[in-house]
C-alpha cells in the first residue's frame, strides 16, 4: 500500500534501529543497497535516499511517506503533511539546530551587526537567503558542500550550519550568534496519499508504532510489594507522571507497579528498599501507546 523513503547517512542507523524496535525491521541485501523491504502488509516499497532529497520526492508523489529533518523540509520549501515529530537524531533524542556562527574574534554579537555584502557559507542556501532577506541584510550566500566551519574567516565571514551540541563549532573557534531553526526528525506524507482514507489509516498506525517505541525509550516498568505500614512512604518516592497501579493482596500487603525513567533507577531502587519495598522487578518496555 505505502511507498516509504528513509534517510541515508547520519540518520540511517538510528532510523533502522527505531524501525526494528517498532517491529518494522528494514531488510536489505547489503548496507549499500538503496532498496529494502519491511515485512508488514501496509508497506509495499522502501527506498533509502539522502535526507536532503526526501521532502521533495514526497511532495512530488514518488513516495507516500518519508522520514527527514524539518531543516530539509524548510530548505526545499516542500508542501507536505507533517504527521509528527520523531524525537531522535544521530546521537541523542535532542533536536538539531541550524545556527548562524562567526569567528570568536568577530565583532558581531548578533545578526544586526552584520553588514551588507557579508560572505555566508552554508549547506542551506535557500533557507539562509530567506533568513537574511527578512532581516534586511544583503548577504553573499555561498553554497557549501561540507566542512563549512573550516572556511571562516578567510573564505567566508559567517557560517550557517547544523549542530546538535555545538562542540564542533566551538572547537573550530566559532561563536553562535543566532539559531535559525530547531529541527527534529519528522514523519512526512504526500498530500494526495494522506487524503486517501486507507493510506492515511496505515500511516497513522505506523506513526503509533514509532512514537510508542520512542516513548518507551529510557523508561522501565517497576513492580514491587509493600506493607500497609510502608505504603505511603514508598509511593511518595515514585516519580510517576500518573498514579501508580496499586492492588491489595490476599496477604494484606500491596502490589504496586508504575512506569519510571531509567535514569535515576540506580538510586531509586535502594531508596525504595530502605522505605520498606520488597520483591522489586525492573522490566524493560518496548512500547508505550497512549
Amino acid at each position: 500500500m505505502l511507498k516509504i523513503v528513509l534517510p541515508k547517512g547520519s540518520l540511517e542507523k538510528a532510523t533502522f534501529d527505531l524501525f526494528e524496535a517498532a517491529d518494522l525491521s528494514v531488510v536489505r541485501s547489503s548496507s549499500v543497497d538503496y532498496k529494502a523491504s519491511v515485512d508488514d502488509p501496509r508497506i509495499d516499497e522502501v527506498r533509502i535516499l539522502r535526507p536532503q532529497e526526501i521532502a521533495s520526492y514526497v511532495q512530488e508523489g514518488l513516495f507516500d511517506l518519508g522520514i527527514t529533518g524539518r531543516d530539509w523540509v524548510e530548505e526545499t520549501n516542500s508542501d507536505v503533511v507533517s504527521l509528527g515529530e520523531l524525537r531522535y537524531s544521530k546521537a541523542t533524542s535532542n533536536p538539531v539546530r541550524v545556527v548562524v556562527a562567526v569567528a570568536d574574534s568577530s565583532a558581531a554579537q548578533s545578526v544586526a551587526d552584520l553588514k551588507d555584502g557579508v560572505r555566508v557559507t552554508t549547506e542551506y542556501p535557500e533557507m539562509t537567503r530567506r533568513y537574511f532577506a527578512e532581516r534586511g541584510v544583503k548577504a553573499d550566500i555561498r553554497l557549501s558542500y561540507g566542512a563549512s566551519e573550516a572556511k571562516i574567516p578567510d573564505i567566508a565571514d559567517v557560517v550557517v550550519d547544523i549542530t546538535e551540541t555545538g562542540r564542533a563549532l566551538r572547537a573550530a573557534g566559532l561563536r553562535i550568534i543566532d539559531t535559525m531553526l530547531t529541527s527534529y526528525t519528522e514523519l512526512i506524507a504526500n498530500k494526495e496519499a494522506y487524503a486517501d482514507p486507507a493510506k492515511r489509516h496505515a500511516m497513522e498506525q505506523i506513526l503509533t508504532l514509532l512514537t510508542g517505541t520512542l516513548e518507551a525509550r529510557d523508561k522501565v516498568l517497576l513492580k514491587l510489594n509493600v506493607t500497609e505500614a510502608a505504603k505511603d512512604k514508598v509511593i511518595a518516592l515514585l516519580p510517576s507522571a500518573k498514579s501508580p497501579t496499586i492492588a491489595h493482596l490476599a496477604s494484606g500487603d500491596y502490589a504496586v507497579e508504575t512506569v519510571v525513567p531509567k535514569r535515576g533507577i540506580n538510586t531509586l531502587i535502594p531508596d525504595l528498599i530502605d522505605a520498606g519495598a520488597s520483591d522489586l522487578l525492573e522490566i524493560p518496555i518496548s512500547k508505550i501507546i497512549h
